[in-house]
């Protein structure tokens, strides 16, 4: 049954099976309800002031995929899922930073750049978003909404750190973020066990760590597992990634703690760009506590992706 037929099936079909990005361990098959998937179609086009036509340029095996297809079919259009882009205004399209970031590249005329501009919105999720990045986007013409959520939320559920409409958030005593609302999952494809630890008491418990800030808005700082333990102290890896990323020198940054004799974990850094070890612990040091400072640097030609455009952070792991 291809999504247009789930769409459209009587009653309630069976739920739909989606594999998240496995993108620091081994993927899981969540399991979404047309219910929740629809629900998180109406409080986008709520949220975002408008529906019509979504650009197809992620793997439509996952969330972020599943969703443009299905807004684009509830709008009442097929999803553009050919090569380049439309050539009229006001069409959506979800990409992960990495692809905006070589789009905003592309200057020549009719290039990506061009046709960006055409959009109405670019979500922009799947990874933290920096606001140099942002800012970019912003001055070259481009509506970005930066998004928060996972295949267990079906899709981005907190759109520039504000919640969609029936989405409820909360932080846990020891950091952990928690959501609840219409848009949960099911449960998770053979796994009992770990449905229940997932779902409690109506809300997802997810691995990351946040906070709302004056604003009340939800700042998401990385996962809970990111941090690292090195030499005693607690080191949050994509605060260390993100103080990489706005060296001059570097394009792109991530950094993962592996275990190590002497520091019980070694933070390292991947960086692209040209930046020597010495210099980017000084660079990490000069905003960050020394100690946060990454005890190896290892420069590539880029970062290594999954299908969906995250970063593989098992591969670095892999290769520290």
């Amino acid at each position: 049954m291809d999504l247009r037929e789930w769409l459209e099936a009587p009653g309630e079909p069976e739920p739909l099976v989606v594999e998240t990005s496995g993108s620091s361990g081994e993927p899981k098959r969540v399991r979404l309800s047309r219910r929740a998937v629809l629900a998180s179609v109406a409080a986008t086009e709520r949220r975002l002031g408008g529906s019509g036509p979504w650009v197809l340029k992620l793997p439509p095996s996952y969330v972020a995929g599943v969703q443009v297809v299905v807004r684009s079919l509830v709008a009442g259009h097929e999803p553009w899922t050919g090569d380049g882009w439309p050539t009229d205004e006001g069409w959506f399209t979800s990409l992960v930073p990495t692809q905006l970031l070589r789009m905003l590249d592309d200057t020549a005329p009719g290039g990506d750049l061009d046709a960006l501009r055409r959009a109405h919105t670019v979500l922009l999720g799947g990874g933290p978003v920096d606001p140099a990045l942002r800012a970019r986007a912003a001055e070259a013409g481009v509506r970005v909404v930066a998004t928060y959520g996972s295949a267990e939320t079906s899709g981005g559920c907190v759109y520039d750190g504000l919640p969609l409409d029936g989405v409820a958030v909360t932080i846990d005593a020891d950091g952990r973020i928690r959501i609840g609302g219409p848009t949960l999952f099911s449960g998770y494809e053979g796994e009992p066990e770990l449905t229940t630890r997932s779902l409690v008491d109506g809300w997802f418990v997810t691995a990351d760590a946040g906070r709302f800030d004056d604003d009340g808005r939800l700042q998401v700082l990385g996962r809970v597992d990111d941090v690292v333990v090195s030499g005693g102290v607690n080191v949050p890896g994509p605060a260390v990634a993100a103080r990489l990323r706005a060296h001059p020198l570097v394009s792109a940054a991530e950094v993962v703690g592996v275990p190590d004799d002497e520091w019980g974990n070694r933070l390292v850094a991947f960086v692209v760009g040209l930046v020597g070890e010495a210099e980017a612990r000084a660079w990490v040091a000069a905003a960050h506590p020394r100690s946060w400072a990454p005890r190896q640097v290892v420069v590539l030609d880029a970062i290594p992706l999954l299908p969906n455009g995250k970063p593989d952070l098992v591969s670095l792991k892999a290769q520290a």
